[in-house]
């Protein structure tokens, strides 16, 4: 049976030909690439440094079997549960600016899953000056519960992109729900910008 049936004309094949590189495996990052995944992604680049804890379960991609153990490594065999023919390369390590080039360098498209804005910033620099080309999926404002509506892709400058409210702070606390959306905002975004491609110059 083809996983793949109800993709829209032309989608699987242009999806399986791409790669998409994941920075980060927690809410964001998990349920992103679950998505693209059950798509029919190419090949999905994963990194992140940490540990399956019991607190991530409430949001994340992980049972609660995996707790303890590398978040990449779990990730990549839920994901290729889905889709044995999807090529993961899985990265367990923290990134660096430095190794933005090395770890991404083969992605069509980068989405940025981390915590923390400092972070996120130094990522979405590294990509930009590697990568100008090349497309980078960002998130802000993905805290709290509700309020649907003000979830949002905006556009900042060619390449870069960020789902999400834009404001809410952690404080507000986590929830599944809203935490999946702007993973599947972020998720197809790429989509849609890999199907753009396709197309060819002055798709948006």
């Amino acid at each position: 049976m083809d996983i793949f049936a109800r993709n829209a004309k032309g989608m699987t094949a242009t999806l399986r030909r791409s790669v998409v590189a994941v920075a980060g495996c927690g809410g964001l990052g998990s349920n992103a690439a679950l998505a693209l995944a059950r798509a029919g992604i190419g090949t999905l680049v994963l990194a992140d440094f940490d540990r399956v804890e019991a607190s991530n379960l409430n949001r994340q991609q992980f049972l609660r079997r995996d707790v303890g153990k590398p978040k990449v490594r779990v990730l990549a065999r839920h994901l290729r549960g889905i889709n044995p023919d999807l090529a993961v390369k899985a990265h367990c390590c923290r990134v660096t600016p430095d190794d933005v080039p090395a770890l991404f360098g083969s992605a069509d498209i980068l989405i940025e899953a981390f915590d923390r804005a400092e972070a996120q910033a130094r990522l979405i620099e590294s990509w930009c000056r590697a990568f100008p080309a090349k497309d980078i999926i960002c998130a802000s404002g993905v805290s709290g519960y509700g309020d649907t509506a003000s979830l949002k892709v905006t556009q900042v400058g060619t390449h870069i992109w960020f789902c999400g409210d834009g404001h809410s702070e952690l404080t507000a606390g986590l929830c599944s729900a809203r935490v999946a959306i702007v993973a599947n905002m972020q998720a197809n975004l790429a989509i849609e910008r890999l199907m753009d491609r396709r197309k060819g110059p002055g798709s948006r």
